[in-house]
């Protein structure tokens, strides 16, 4: 082959990995607007139809726990070669069950299980669909982009953050269908962007779809993942579930990836919902937690675009530290806080702060997880952090409602204490495993 000819089919080979990260950028943005949109106005809708708060919290807690059981076992067609057709028929029933919310809500007062079914459904593929799509980006770029087009799909659901919600709510006063059938589209969106990708996203495959590796090397991680044929069907089943786990326990970085960011994510949304406490004392509505959530949504923005940039003039263990010490004193400042704009500040920060780890921390998890157990790997750390989030608001509720609102902030501020006494303690460690 002709130099000339080489040179041309690396350019070709560049424009379409090119095109696949801009298409997945699309999906991932579509979705998470959709999401936030009808997300916002489901709880409005539910209230609206004459359910109690009990039943709404039901509907939120159901389905997110539904998703947190579903996504392991999801990750194993991922991994297993089948990852772009999971994505697109997940895509494709999330966008048919909102499809029927919309046709539902437009004819009348559709009655709850209608609604709870349609919820769940569309609960169990975004959970699917979110299990396959983890690790696409170690398919479709170079390792050395990484850090790049993480931070840019980490804007994109910031980005959604802010404006989801207000196109949600201006749709809802429109008309109480429109915000479903936003989402219905966002995901028949998400289901073409997927389609259309290049890349067929398996991991055994030869290498040009940026995994970082050989293809022999790709065959040599399928292999190690896969279970041996000759044991018992039931523990080829935990050893194909259990291979992401495992690698996460043997893993310095990954399990630091995953220490961090589910005490920091389960942090932030204890911290949210004092916040909440605390405003709803004061006599404040609703319109100052969507300020805070502005706000906070707009630095997070911020902070994911500047994250690639200033870890790297920083070092991503000198950063690590330095960010999880500055978060110390905002939760602690967040226990005096008494007002709508000093929340936002501080949240401001925390959130622009946030990002600058997250998205290295990310990047190099994608760069430290062979191919094969892309899927698995983001499922546990997926749950981990799902688990904090979902267990933050109760041990909210309990500080504020035995001890004060200002508890929550002043026990959060005690837990990065020690999150960060460890990170500093480690700092050596640190700096070889995400060097």
């Amino acid at each position: 082959m002709s130099p000339g000819s080489t040179a041309t089919g690396k350019r070709a080979a560049r424009r379409s990995l090119s095109r696949d990260v801009r298409l997945f950028w699309c999906a991932s943005a579509s979705d998470a607007l959709g999401t936030q949109a009808s997300g916002v106005v489901l709880p409005l809708l539910l209230l609206g139809l004459g359910h109690s708060a009990a039943v709404v919290g039901l509907v939120a807690g159901v389905s997110t726990a539904a998703g947190l059981l579903l996504a392991p076992l999801a990750a194993v067609p991922a991994d297993r070669g089948a990852r772009k057709p999971v994505m697109f028929w997940s895509a494709t029933v999330s966008a048919l069950a909102m499809a029927g919310v919309t046709v539902a809500v437009a004819a009348g007062s559709p009655p709850l299980a209608l609604l709870l079914g349609a919820v769940l459904l569309e609960r169990f593929s975004t959970a699917v669909y979110e299990a396959a799509a983890a690790g696409t980006v170690a398919m479709i770029v170079p390792p050395a982009d990484c850090p790049r087009v993480v931070a840019g799909l980490a804007a994109g659901d910031q980005g959604a953050l802010i404006l989801g919600p207000a196109l949600g709510g201006a749709l809802y006063q429109a008309a109480r269908a429109l915000p479903f059938l936003a989402d219905a589209v966002s995901y028949a969106v998400a289901a073409g962007c997927v389609r259309a990708l290049s890349s067929d996203l398996r991991p055994q495959g030869p290498r040009g779809a940026g995994s970082g590796v050989d293809g022999e090397a790709d065959r040599d991680h399928g292999r190690a993942a896969a279970p041996d044929p000759r044991s018992h069907p039931a523990r080829r089943i935990r050893d194909e579930l259990g291979a992401g786990l495992a690698l996460v326990r043997t893993s310095p970085l990954l399990r630091l990836v995953l220490t961090w960011s589910a005490t920091v994510n389960g942090v932030i949304v204890a911290l949210y919902y004092g916040a909440v406490f605390t405003l709803q004392k004061g006599g404040h509505g609703g319109g100052p937690m969507g300020l805070v959530l502005a706000l906070s949504g707009a630095a997070g923005l911020v902070g994911s675009l500047a994250a690639p940039r200033i870890a790297g003039r920083i070092g991503a263990a000198r950063l690590l530290v330095t960010v999880t010490w500055l978060l110390v004193p905002l939760a602690a400042a967040l226990a005096t806080a008494d007002g709508p704009w000093m929340y936002g500040a501080l949240f401001g920060v925390f959130c622009l702060l946030m990002p600058l780890v997250g998205v290295v921390l990310q990047s190099r998890a994608l760069q430290e997880t062979p191919p094969g157990l892309q899927a698995r790997t983001a499922a546990v750390l997926t749950s981990a952090v799902g688990g904090s989030a979902a267990l933050a608001p109760v041990l909210a509720g309990v500080c504020a409602t035995r001890v004060g609102t200002a508890a929550p902030a002043v026990v959060c501020a005690a837990v990065l204490a020690a999150l960060a006494w460890r990170t500093t303690v480690v700092r050596s460690r640190l700096a070889a495993v995400t060097a």
